[in-house]
């Protein structure tokens, strides 16, 4: 028989059994919408999370100021500390988590003059090696039933759209590991560096290019939670929330913050003893092809 420890047991009398959401890169936007319409239909504890305390605090109050309770914590997806810091408050606190939205992502403007290698680089580590930062550290706290929701985007079926044959095959495979993805993503940023990232098939959008690469993870990590969480009812997929007006995507947009939710929203709010989607790409609460 499998006794506990008296450390255990004092601490697992000290954790909730509240369920709890976790919303990264939420203090605006995207972010912040999801954090608004979890707060209003998810019942339990939802995280708005930022890498700056103020703006995390000052949008905490502004929900506050709506009537909605959202919790705050501090996160810096680039700072391997800073996601280990919080996966510790999580484990202490939850004994877990129930419902992980990654929305934090950066975008350079089409007029920035910096270096487009310097553009992948920044681009690729946030958009792409962080999420998946993040996804090492968080995944094994999810609970039966639990929800993951990687918030990608339209450009990425573009960028692969614009990809060589080869890559497109790559990257569409159903048996591509995560070892080769990084790989693949790797080799985007040196070849920019080298000055032959179209020579190579690449497209010339560092942004679509770390969009195809979360995609391609979110298959990937579906894949490995069927093999190692068999039966456990986790769903994880990928969803492009629209063109959305943010300080990201302009004021031309034609979706509201609000609408751009939705899709991740429907997502992170699939019901329990639900079994699809998982290891796709939706977009508009549907399915599409990858």
């Amino acid at each position: 028989m499998f006794l506990l420890s008296y450390f255990e047991i004092c601490l697992a009398g000290r954790m909730s059994s509240t369920p709890v959401a976790v919303v990264t890169g939420s203090n605006k936007g995207i972010g912040l919408a999801i954090v608004r319409a979890l707060c209003k239909k998810f019942t339990g504890d939802v995280y708005l999370t930022a890498r700056d305390i103020q703006r995390g605090k000052e949008a905490v109050a502004k929900l506050q100021e709506e009537g909605l309770k959202p919790q705050f914590h501090q996160l810096d997806i680039t700072d391997l500390q800073s996601i280990q810091t919080l996966r510790d408050f999580l484990k202490e606190k939850y004994g877990g988590l129930n419902v992980l939205v990654n929305n934090a992502g950066i975008a350079f403007k089409v007029a920035d003059t910096t270096p487009f290698a310097i553009q992948a680089e920044v681009t690729l580590r946030t958009n792409f090696f962080a999420t998946r930062d993040i996804c090492r550290e968080l995944l094994p706290l999810m609970k039966p039933n639990g929800r993951v929701v990687n918030v990608s985007s339209m450009c990425g079926a573009s960028a692969l759209s614009q990809c060589s044959q080869d890559l497109q095959q790559k990257f569409r495979s159903d048996t591509i590991t995560e070892e080769e993805l990084v790989k693949l993503m790797e080799k985007f940023v040196e070849d920019t560096k080298k000055g032959v990232h179209e020579k190579e098939g690449w497209p010339s959008t560092a942004y679509g290019v770390s969009k195809t690469g979360l995609t391609v993870l979110s298959r990937i990590q579906a894949r490995q939670l069927n093999e190692t969480r068999k039966g456990d009812g986790i769903l994880l997929n990928a969803c492009c929330p629209g063109w959305v007006r943010t300080d990201m995507a302009g004021p031309r947009a034609p979706k509201s913050p609000d609408e751009g939710a939705e899709t991740p929203v429907y997502l992170a709010l699939l019901p329990p003893g639900a079994d699809e989607p998982h290891g796709q790409y939706v977009s508009e609460k549907k399915v599409q092809k990858w």
